[in-house]
């Protein structure tokens, strides 16, 4: 597997329909995450303010997530802190996940924000998707606030580490 920033001629539409596959499950669970649903648009506006990584087998994106440096994303107290980056859009397809790719995705978004001064790092997800959090406090994040997105239909628990 390689991890590496998606790259100009990558096709955007190809990875809107992987982060509907990786969030099915949690869309058949009643959650309305933006990735569930959201179009090509949305996907390179959301890319657009920070760092996109895609993980790559035999040429294939399997995986990606977006690292936002310090300043970007808005919404929430925690978020919105001075030296806090924030981490969106993580996905892996859906064959593939528990095989540590999510992990290696996350390992190398933080090595990124960590290479580029970022003190802590920020994630959230929906507050039902426990699986998630537990996933997430497993890999050294502690829950940091709630937080009501207006475009989810769902309380996210919001979640940092210290890089």
């Amino acid at each position: 597997m390689v991890i590496r920033e998606l790259a100009p001629n990558d096709s955007l539409e190809a990875l809107t329909e992987l982060l509907h596959r990786a969030y099915k499950q949690l869309a058949d669970m009643g959650l309305r995450y933006l990735a569930t649903h959201q179009d090509v648009a949305t996907t390179q506006r959301r890319i657009s303010r920070g760092t996109c990584f895609v993980a790559e087998i035999d040429g294939r994106i399997v995986g990606t997530i977006t690292f936002n440096p310090p300043g970007i994303a808005k919404g929430s107290p925690y978020i919105e802190k001075a030296g806090v980056g924030h981490l969106q859009q993580m996905g892996v397809e859906p064959g593939l996940q528990r095989q540590g790719i999510a992990k290696a995705l996350m390992t190398h978004a933080e090595n990124y924000a960590r290479l580029n001064g970022v003190a802590e790092i920020s994630i959230d997800t929906a507050e039902t998707a426990t699986h998630l959090i537990s996933w997430y406090e497993r890999i050294g994040y502690e829950f940091k606030e709630h937080i009501q997105w207006d475009v989810t239909n769902y309380r996210s628990v919001v979640m940092g580490k210290k890089l």
